[in-house]
């Protein structure tokens, strides 16, 4: 295969198997092409439909069948890409506001409702973000444990507005934006902040959960702050969900 214009950007491919999903193309059985298919199909690498694959199963969207393939899970809300196609132009920092007055919500009924199993491929997710080696990996896996976190809130309207932010954030814009952020000491304080929220959801404590994440993305916003020599924004309060 001519390897111009192929691209390794495996949020891209994970975007376009979305759309894939979603148009019901895949048939009766929902099983996806596979990795040769896609490859030739999307004009992306081996390694961004192997890496784009593994997350969409660590969040439960797709499941693999030995000697079989690879099969769509459940449907994919499709709002949040709806909802993101009128957003229009925005910034990163208000990106990061609507964050910090969802995300705490969603840890904190997270706390509440998330299973055993959850906690078990969150911290699988978060072991997979501290591993990662560049930006497209690290974007990647942080998503995927953020919208697993979301996921298990099990609040559809919050989810939906969740959705809308992660598409945006989804986009190659954005992910310059992060990837200039960050550094080998953030990504050491990003994997603290994330085992941080975990622990207080696996132990139920759904207060602590959304401080921990409201903590979380605060850390993300000065970081960005600080990227654009912008002075600091006014501090989103915390509001005590319960």
């Amino acid at each position: 295969m001519d390897n111009r214009g192929v691209t390794n950007n495996s949020l891209i491919v994970r975007s376009r198997l979305m759309d894939l999903i979603r148009s019901g193309a895949l048939g009766a059985e929902g099983r996806l092409p596979t990795e040769r298919e896609l490859c030739v199909n999307l004009a992306v690498s081996r390694r961004a439909v192997r890496l784009a694959i593994e997350s969409l199963e660590a969040e439960g969207l797709v499941w693999r069948r030995q000697g079989k393939g690879t099969f769509a899970g459940r449907e994919p809300d499709p709002t949040g890409v709806m909802a993101a196609a009128l957003v229009g132009d925005t910034t990163p920092i208000q990106v990061m506001e609507a964050r910090l007055c969802i995300e705490p919500m969603l840890a904190s009924l997270c706390a509440s409702r998330a299973l055993p199993e959850d906690i078990a491929r969150m911290r699988h997710l978060a072991g997979r973000v501290a591993e990662s080696r560049d930006a497209d990996t690290t974007e990647l896996w942080d998503g995927a444990l953020h919208r697993l976190i979301a996921e298990c809130s099990h609040n559809r309207p919050l989810m939906t507005m969740f959705a809308l932010l992660d598409e945006v954030r989804a986009s190659e814009s954005w992910r310059q934006v992060r990837a200039k952020a960050r550094s080998l000491e953030t990504l050491k304080v990003s994997d603290s902040e994330h085992r941080a929220i975990i622990d207080a959801i696996e132990a139920g404590q759904a207060d602590v959960a959304g401080r921990a994440m409201h903590s979380h993305l605060s850390t993300l916003m000065g970081n960005l702050t600080k990227l654009h020599g912008t002075p600091p924004q006014t501090p989103i309060p915390y509001l005590a969900q319960f």
